[in-house]
């Protein structure tokens, strides 16, 4: 995965542990694609200060990761979602029982509402 794509992600989860003036910054550098100088401006720190603050915030980020899964427990979950419900569609399809086929449909919708 993409750095920028895995550090935007686990700003999504952990960024409320980050301090506001770095959440801020990630946010801005991230989210907005803002330049470390337009960063900068806009908050009334130095350059270099943007950027210390964003690669404290990435390691901060990646450690959580490390700690706490959550965005890997995530994307496992989303992926057991999907199989749940590719499955469920399978069973419908093959199967000429209207109970199977009940069971099936309520199984997919049930995993569709998961992901929501």
């Amino acid at each position: 995965m993409e750095k920028n794509v895995e550090v935007s992600l686990l700003f999504d989860f952990y960024g409320e542990l980050l301090k506001p003036s770095c959440r801020q910054a990630i946010d801005l550098y991230y989210n907005e694609d803002l330049s470390l100088a337009e960063i900068a401006a806009q908050t009334g720190i130095t350059r270099q200060g943007v950027r210390d603050s964003i690669k404290r915030s990435e390691e901060k980020l990646f450690e959580l990761e490390e700690k706490l899964g959550l965005f890997k427990r995530f994307v496992q979950l989303e992926n057991g979602l999907d199989k749940i419900a590719s499955l469920s569609e399978q069973i419908y399809k093959s199967s000429a029982d209207d109970i199977t086929k009940k069971l099936a449909l309520e199984i997919n919708r049930t995993a569709g509402t998961l992901k929501e």
